[in-house]
């Protein structure tokens, strides 16, 4: 693929926290109140492709109807090998969700993760930044997580 960037949505998979209703708003940890955090909490090989597990916390006191981070994936030399859009669909307030990614390359051919913004941030009442304002990122995996 060398320099050339290719733009790709990629459909979330819609998996919810398998473990149960998540945390209400008072266990929400305090690092992260008004703000969302993301995690890359791990991978899989599916076939020849990548799946990886996003957690996601909205840590403000209002739902997010829709977000969709710009998101940019380096390959193992550290070159861009892809932008796109990953839709994290709608983030209740206080709340974790799991979203799952799959790419078409091996998991082991990703160095980094780049959330490079908010393309979309739908809310009722929390501005414009709600979603990249004091966004926190972190990686469980080998592969880094930056924002």
């Amino acid at each position: 693929m060398g320099h050339l960037v290719q733009t790709t949505k990629v459909l979330a998979l819609g998996v919810w926290a398998a473990f149960g209703n998540a945390l209400s708003a008072q266990e929400v940890p305090q690092a992260q109140l008004g703000a969302i955090s993301i995690e890359l909490s791990s991978t899989e090989e599916i076939g020849e492709d990548c799946k990886l597990s996003f957690v996601v916390t909205n840590g403000h006191a209002k739902d997010i109807a829709q977000a969709v981070f710009e998101t940019v994936l380096f390959d193992s030399a550290g070159q861009v090998s892809r932008l796109t859009l990953l839709d994290f669909q709608d983030l209740p307030a206080g709340r974790l969700r799991v979203r799952q990614f799959q790419f078409p390359q091996a998991c082991a051919d990703i160095s980094r993760v780049l959330i490079n913004g908010a393309q979309t941030c739908s809310t009722a009442g929390l501005g414009q930044g709600a979603c990249s304002q004091g966004l926190t990122v972190t990686s469980r995996t080998k592969i880094e997580v930056l924002g």
